[in-house]
């Protein structure tokens, strides 16, 4: 029997701390999804399409991560994809919260996955793709929190959206 995880998230970008926790849920587990969630509360940055793209480049050395979207609920896709698992990385004892009614929420949903929480490296505790947007367009350095695959990608998208034109 292999061992699927989903590990789900909007990436938008894809940061350094997201990348840290899907390489180390593809240490632990047979096949890793990740799994880009649409939220209509929220205006990406970047399409899915984009984000999947992203997230294929800087994963391409991982034989066992494959990337997906769902506009959905999450438990239902686990159980859709025959998943043990839903990987989520914490920061701070706020994240636990949080995470921690939608593992409840989930488990409920569907009794069949657990919940795996990993705690972020302290080098990426306060990273989130929200810190790196705000870097990003005040025209601040975000080469040390985005894999540098696409950061070039990234700048010019958000310095895009500010109206201004990034120079290499």
């Amino acid at each position: 029997m292999r061992r699927i995880a989903v590990c789900p998230g909007s990436f938008d970008p894809v940061t350094l701390g997201h990348l840290d926790i899907i390489q180390r849920a593809s240490k632990l587990f047979d096949k890793v999804i990740v799994l880009i969630s649409v939220n209509a509360a929220k205006t990406p940055s970047f399409s899915s399409t984009e984000r999947v793209m992203m997230i294929q480049e800087v994963t391409k050395d991982l034989d066992n991560v494959v990337i997906d979207i769902l506009d959905g609920l999450l438990a239902d896709y686990v159980r859709d994809v025959g998943a043990i698992a839903i990987v989520k990385g914490l920061r701070a004892v706020s994240d636990f919260e949080y995470e921690f009614q939608m593992a409840l929420a989930n488990k409920k949903l569907y009794a069949g996955a657990e919940t795996v929480f990993l705690t972020t490296t302290a080098e990426n505790m306060y990273l989130s793709s929200s810190v790196v947007k705000q870097i990003a367009y005040f025209g601040g350095d975000i080469s040390h929190f985005v894999p540098m695959e696409i950061l070039g990608d990234i700048q010019d998208r958000l310095m895009q959206e500010k109206g201004v034109k990034h120079e290499y």
